[in-house]
């Protein structure tokens, strides 16, 4: 009985040695110098026979069979999983299985700028090859997905996708993909917030106003003043006729986001548009980053109550109407008139206090 158990072990470490040997000497003799690499993906559901004659048809391998008997001896077969995994022509046949069974799948970058609206991140992760935007904005209107992962209902998720760069596997669905930046957005509100409250506001209102500040301007420095300006126009009952929120709301309503905005826009009585409307819009027009939400909580302490771009990506502002006249005249009708606009277009385009009582 001594004897067949010796005997038996010797069995199996002489074949051990000879699944060493092939794996690291005779099977690298026909394969590459690790000079060419390939991005090879393994299917939901693909069978190992299927998976070992793909790598033999793309050069990583070049005995299935073998592959089979390794996966076997190793008890990977039936731990390979599905993703995209980084292969190199001069990997060994164990170093291709444990690439495949450890499950760490390439990831793709997915970035999203400050101020993006849900709208265009849908296109990106459809560019991105990751799925369809029709796919990620049915996810946005998902609002019991939405209210279980925020912590409270939110009919959209419009301003919580938190910006930020992300890394997700291709095989990421738009729900796994919203799911974690909702709750980026989350933590880092909770960090922004640092529990203060803005005399009853809702986080939902917070964000909204965070989101127009965002769209407003692309200064750092500049966040709080905006913010400032809008707070002042609200404590004294004006509109805060602020361009972005009649883009959005014709964007909602027709699918198309208008680049330049005509009067028929500015008149146009959607649930976003701030010339036509007291307060805020009813949700937040884009996704606002850090800085954009730290405003709202720490604006500016100013007087000022209007501001005009000086088309360098900042802006001039002014306490009085009479004072941003002079900035307009100075920053934009004199630029437009020399593109040949007409006095009367450029003058609906001014931004004149409105005040409820008067519209």
């Amino acid at each position: 009985m001594k004897w067949f158990l010796t005997f038996s072990i010797f069995i199996v470490g002489l074949g051990a040695g000879l699944l060493f040997y092939a794996n690291f000497s005779y099977y690298k003799k026909s394969l590459g110098h690790g000079e060419i690499t390939e991005i090879f993906e393994v299917r939901m559901g693909e069978s190992f026979t299927s998976i070992s004659q793909r790598l033999e048809e793309k050069k990583l391998i070049n005995r299935p069979w073998f592959l089979n008997i390794l996966a076997r001896f190793y008890g990977l077969r039936s731990k390979v999983r599905a993703g995209e995994y980084l292969l190199k022509d001069n990997m060994s046949p164990y170093e291709i299985l444990k690439t495949l069974s450890e499950g760490k799948s390439l990831t793709h970058p997915f970035m999203i700028y400050e101020g993006l609206n849900s709208y265009e991140i849908a296109s990106q992760f459809e560019t991105y090859g990751f799925g369809t935007k029709e796919d990620f904005l049915k996810v946005c209107r998902d609002q019991e997905f939405l209210t279980k992962t925020l912590g409270e209902k939110t009919p959209h998720c419009e301003g919580y996708l938190f910006p930020e760069t992300y890394h997700f596997e291709r095989r990421t669905t738009a729900r796994q993909m919203i799911e974690t930046m909702l709750r980026t957005f989350n933590k880092n509100y909770v960090l922004v917030a640092k529990g203060r409250n803005l005399g009853g506001w809702t986080r939902h209102q917070i964000i909204t106003f965070a989101s127009i500040i965002e769209k407003e301007t692309g200064a750092e420095f500049e966040r709080p003043i905006i913010a400032s300006v809008f707070y002042n126009r609200l404590r004294k009952g004006m509109r805060l006729q602020t361009d972005p929120t009649v883009q959005y709301g014709v964007l909602a309503e027709t699918g198309v986001f208008p680049q330049n905005i005509t009067k028929k826009d500015l008149l146009r009585p959607t649930p976003y548009n701030t010339y036509t409307r007291v307060g805020f819009p009813p949700g937040p027009i884009s996704n606002p980053g850090v800085e954009a939400i730290r405003a709202v909580f720490e604006p500016d302490q100013t007087k000022f109550l209007f501001f005009v771009s000086k088309n360098d990506g900042t802006h001039v502002f002014s306490e009085t109407y009479e004072e941003h006249n002079k900035a307009v005249r100075a920053f934009q009708l004199d630029a437009k008139a020399r593109e040949g606009k007409s006095w009367r277009m450029l003058r609906e385009k001014t931004n004149k206090p409105l005040h409820p009582k008067k519209r």
